[in-house]
This record gives structure tokens, sequence and C-alpha cells, in this order.
């Protein structure tokens, strides 16, 4: 954990809520840096209070040549009939473009303390309308079926002497959380134009709607506060159709501090009557990753 706390996702429990994250050591030789998913434990009865921080990642990094090899960032958590599973982005290193990704599924059954692959390669990975990196997953279960929101890479384009990706938001279903159907269709209209980069899609359901936060930027210079990662929300009766809302969301950057360039990677979760906001601040999560509260939760409930 020498850098970064990103992409939070909690299991609640009966006296403490387990947030995993996903951190790095420093980067090697060649500047590369290499990402592990760990938790912390925090009061049930105060958020704010650390109970506990994990001693060691709860996953080891993929084989020589596995889609995960060289980390394992983002990461969504969800409970079911006796075990805990991690749908994570497992990430490759390449030569034309500096990486490519895959969702893989780990599986814990000793309370989420440490977790085992299903197998070497990835539970969601490249096809021919998807051909580019894969990521950002948001597992959610309503009634008997799964849902797995994440981010499908549509191109490479060159910037400023530098490869970036543009990535926008899908959807998969599935019986059993492991073999999975793609929708196979962008879901989000863009807000900032065809190279708008929209990530980590998390659904709720309340009010006879389901709920999308997720968060999104530009091509270009967003690593600082003009054009960094904004939140944004959208909302849908059949989770196909979406609503693009984005002043449903009131979570901009604050005026300084550590979350005063950007927030993004939304992660919403209830718990004893409340609705909180887990999200990462500035540099992508290299400031850490802090917790909002909702406000007015019944006009949200409306929106």
């Amino acid at each position: 954990m020498h850098e970064f706390a990103q992409s939070p996702s909690v299991l609640i429990e009966d006296t403490y809520v387990r947030v995993y994250f996903c951190s790095r050591p420093a980067p090697g030789p060649d500047g590369q840096y290499l990402s592990y998913i760990s938790f912390i434990d925090l009061d049930r009865d105060n958020l704010l209070s650390i109970r506990r921080v994990a001693a060691h990642p709860v996953l080891s990094l993929g084989k020589y040549g596995t889609f995960d090899e060289f980390g394992t960032n983002p990461v969504s958590v969800i409970r079911d009939q006796g075990e805990i599973r991690a749908y994570y982005a497992g990430w490759t290193r390449c030569e034309s473009v500096p990486f490519n990704a895959a969702i893989g599924l780990a599986v814990s059954r000793d309370g989420g303390e440490t977790f085992l692959r299903l197998g070497d390669g990835p539970v969601l990975s490249y096809s021919p309308n998807e051909p580019f990196l894969l990521g950002s997953p948001r597992i959610r279960k309503f009634g008997d079926r799964w849902h797995l929101w994440y981010v499908a890479g549509k191109e490479w384009l060159r910037t400023e002497g530098s490869l970036e990706p543009v990535y926008k938001i899908r959807m998969a279903s599935s019986g059993d959380g492991i073999d999975w159907v793609k929708h196979g269709e962008d879901l989000i209209v863009d807000k900032l134009g065809p190279h708008e980069c929209q990530a980590c899609p998390d659904v709720i359901y309340r009010g006879g709607r389901y709920h999308m936060f997720f968060s999104y930027r530009g091509i270009r210079d967003y690593k600082g506060r003009d054009s960094g990662y904004r939140m944004a929300y959208a909302s849908s009766t059949d989770m196909v159709n979406w609503r693009r809302d984005d002043d449903q969301v009131d979570m901009g950057p604050s005026e300084t501090g550590w979350d005063s360039e950007m927030v993004s990677y939304p992660h919403v979760f209830e718990l004893d009557g409340a609705t909180y906001m887990l999200y990462q601040g500035n540099g992508m999560g290299r400031a850490g990753f802090g917790l909002a509260v909702l406000q007015a939760p019944e006009q949200w409930g409306q929106a």
C-alpha cells in the first residue's frame, strides 16, 4: 500500500463495514506499477473510524502470461449463498498501447480474508464488437439474475504524444454470475462528445427505477481540476434504456484538499437507513477515497 487507494466496494457485517479497494507498491525500476486488492474495516456505528487494515493483499497476481499478471483493479464485491465474490479488472502490459484489461472472478469462503480465482482466464473478455479493454466492473444481483456493468474500449487515440483509450458503459447478464450474455450496446449518451470516457457504473434500485452513478471525463488533460473526472447519473426502468441527468447528483470537487481536482469511481450502498457513496479523489485515487451521505433521500427516490 505504497500509493493509491482506488475503487472502493463494501461488504456490510454486523459490527463493521469492510471496504475493499486497490492499492499499489512503489513502481519498479522501469516506472511501471502493479495493483493489488486489499481492505479496511470501518466501525458500523462510526464509518469514520477504521478498526482494522488488512495485513496482506486478498488476491495474488496472475501467473506469467495471464490476463491479470500485472494488476487487479478496479474491484467489486458481493455476497451470495455463503461465499463472497470479487469481480475485478485484470491488467496486462502491451507493446503498442500501454495496457489491456479483461474482467476476472475470484471467490472467498473464509469470510473475505482471501480469494481464489475461478480459473486463470477471465469470465468476461474481448469479442468482435468489444475488441479492446474491458474494465470498471460493478456487480449487482436483482432477483435471481446477475448483472455486471462495465466499460468497453472503443478505440485508442494519440493525444499529445501518448495513446489514450476511449471507453463506454455496457452491461452483461447471467443466471449464475459466471457465464455472461453481453447486451452489446453503449448504454449512456455522451455529454462531452464521442471521445468522452465513462467509468465505474454502479446501479441500485429504488422507487420503481434503477439508478446509475458513474464518472466521466474527456480524453485530454484529465489529470487536473479543469478536465478531471466528474460524477454523473442516469435512471432506467428496464436496465437497458437509460436517461442521463447529471443534475440529479450534486457531487463536484471540493474547493481545496484531496478531492479538489476530481471525484470518480462511485460505489453506493445503504446502511441503517442512510445511503452512502464511496468515491476516489485526486489523481484517480492517488489521494485516496472518501465518503459522502445522501441528503433529501425522499426526493432522490423519485428522480
